[in-house]
């Protein structure tokens, strides 16, 4: 008979459960450790925000801001519509990770304060800074977003604006819902959709009615996707008596009570669950006039192009960390004699993503950079930032799905456990594409730009002819689309804004990019050199140097 002592010996001699051939963990990294995002930095007039960027990448990239993403999301918010009395408080309660997550970011100058910064740069500091916080969790990155896009809404009310602008681009996270103007910094969302109507806002059938108090009214409907309902203040759509009107929404009011701002349920998502989502009820809901009656949408038009530009930031950050685990993960994992980095199917994938994703970031720095300068007041930037928005928007988000569903892949069956925070990214990239106006809104947007704004049209083909003559591929992609042009429809809207981006995206990598990225980007995007999966790229692209590029620490 076999003693006890010496079956465990033997026991433990024959474990099955050692570890090996697995990646080690991620973190601690550097998420601002990416060329192109630094190139860009300085070339689109951030520069002097370097050093700070690269303070907010180490943090990103720490075992604590990962923990706090993965409690956030684990941990999902909670809606309480009643206290223990009966009475109607409807308050959303999150895990104490979100609201770390929020304050850093709110801290690092990720919400609105960019406004209050007359540095040349100020908000493509601000995009950079998405880009490389964008490693930790997507969804707190809604009422940071929609903050900083509030206030050149509000500045159409100038009374407004100096009550809360002050407040809204503080760096200082106070959660809580109190009288607006006691708290250090003020968080807004937006109320524009509803369920008959989405993205035809015109459909509205949310009521103002007019008190006896100038440019107050009072609302009466019910909103159908109203995410982040623990902000402060909020823009809301209605219809008053002179037509869509956009009002301010307090839900604490001056003399500290309660604005009727009643949470019906919070959305189940696919992604985005960090962040709740809510359909609000007004009912005697006081609101603010903000700008003149009849002039909703324009009132918040400005305040579309900001979250839509946000909207390219977060696919591109969620690209990029996409990216970073995926070559990590090839990095320390062997196959069939070698590591995964070096195998050449794995290295042309990887090669492929990178090309993907220097091209998302540098488009959206350069347009963060139109940004900034149309705010300065450049014409010329104004009308290209019109329709190169509406153009990264509806791309760039497109392409977020199909990349990181190929990133999740490359790290194989650890890559579809939730513990890899891989299949957090995937659910998360469909909603870059549907917030702010789906594909086909931003496509229908692009001819309008076209049809009714002439001078965009000269302005994008101004932008292509900065690398004119710098490569025939370009050159014949950019003769094909303005040939395009005269026969634009809403049929062949799609094809049309696809070929504007990509044609963009190249010609942006042909003058910044290394020569072996802007040639294997021209020779698949537009020279058709290329499967239709990621990994398909030709054989003469320089793998080597297009991985190396893109993976922090070098290969």
């Amino acid at each position: 008979m076999v003693s006890i002592p010496d079956a465990q010996q033997a026991y433990a001699g024959s474990a099955t459960h050692d570890v090996t051939n697995q990646a080690p963990p991620l973190a601690p990294y550097d998420a601002s450790e990416d060329a192109a995002l630094l190139e860009g930095l300085r070339r689109e007039g951030a520069g002097w925000a370097e050093e700070d960027l690269r303070r907010l990448g180490r943090q990103a990239g720490s075992v604590q801001a990962r923990e706090w993403a993965h409690l956030a999301n684990r941990h999902e918010p909670e809606l309480r519509t009643h206290d223990r009395y009966g009475n109607r408080v409807d308050e959303v309660e999150f895990h104490p990770s979100w609201h770390h997550l929020m304050g850093a970011a709110i801290a690092a100058g990720l919400a609105a304060s960019p406004w209050a910064d007359d540095r040349p740069g100020a908000h493509v500091a601000r995009t950079a800074g998405g880009l490389v916080w964008g490693h930790t969790e997507a969804g707190h990155g809604c009422p940071t977003s929609m903050t900083y896009a509030a206030v050149p809404a509000l500045r159409r009310q100038p009374e407004l604006a100096k009550v809360y602008e002050p407040l809204l681009t503080s760096r200082e996270y106070e959660p809580g819902l109190r009288v607006p103007t006691d708290k250090r910094g003020l968080l807004a969302g937006m109320g524009m959709t509803e369920k008959q109507g989405g993205s035809d806002v015109r459909t509205n059938t949310t009521t103002a009615t007019p008190t006896s108090e100038p440019g107050v009214y009072t609302l009466r409907g019910h909103k159908w996707f109203t995410s982040a309902p623990m902000c402060d203040v909020f823009l809301v759509l209605a219809q008053a008596p002179g037509g869509l009107s956009c009002f301010l929404v307090p839900r604490v009011l001056p003399d500290g009570t309660r604005n009727t701002f009643r949470i019906q349920r919070l959305k189940d998502k696919l992604g985005n669950r960090s962040n709740a989502s809510s359909e609000p009820e007004f009912d005697g809901t006081v609101a603010w006039l903000v700008g003149p009656e009849g002039q909703g949408v324009k009132t918040i038009i400005e305040m579309v192009n900001c979250t839509r530009l946000d909207c390219v930031m977060m696919s591109a950050a969620l690209m990029r960390t996409s990216l970073v685990e995926a070559g990590h993960h090839a990095r320390h994992r062997s196959a069939f004699g070698a590591r995964l980095v070096d195998q050449p199917l794995m290295r042309n994938v990887l090669a492929d993503l990178a090309l993907e994703s220097e091209a998302a970031t540098t488009l959206t720095l350069r347009l963060a950079g139109a940004a900034d300068r149309t705010i300065r007041g450049d014409a010329g930037e104004t009308a290209f930032r019109r329709i190169a928005t509406a153009v990264g928007k509806y791309w760039v988000t497109k392409r977020g799905p199909a990349f990181t569903a190929e990133a999740l892949e490359c790290l194989g069956g650890n890559g579809y456990v939730e513990d890899s925070g891989m299949p957090r990214h995937y659910r998360e990239a469909p909603l870059l594409s549907i917030w702010e106006g789906s594909g086909n809104v931003n496509a229908l947007d692009v001819l309008r730009a076209l049809s009714r704004e002439p001078g965009t049209a000269e302005a994008l083909f101004s932008e292509f002819a900065l690398a004119r003559g710098a490569d025939a591929r370009l050159d014949a992609a950019v003769t094909r689309l303005k040939n395009r042009l005269p026969g634009a429809s809403q049929t062949t809207a799609r094809r049309l804004v696809e070929d504007m981006a990509l044609t963009l995206q190249a010609s942006l990598l042909v003058r910044y990019a290394p020569p072996a990225v802007a040639d294997a980007f021209c020779a698949t995007r537009l020279g058709g050199d290329r499967g239709y999966a990621f990994g398909t790229l030709p054989e003469g692209a320089d793998l080597g140097a297009i991985v190396e590029r893109a993976l922090p620490g070098g290969n």
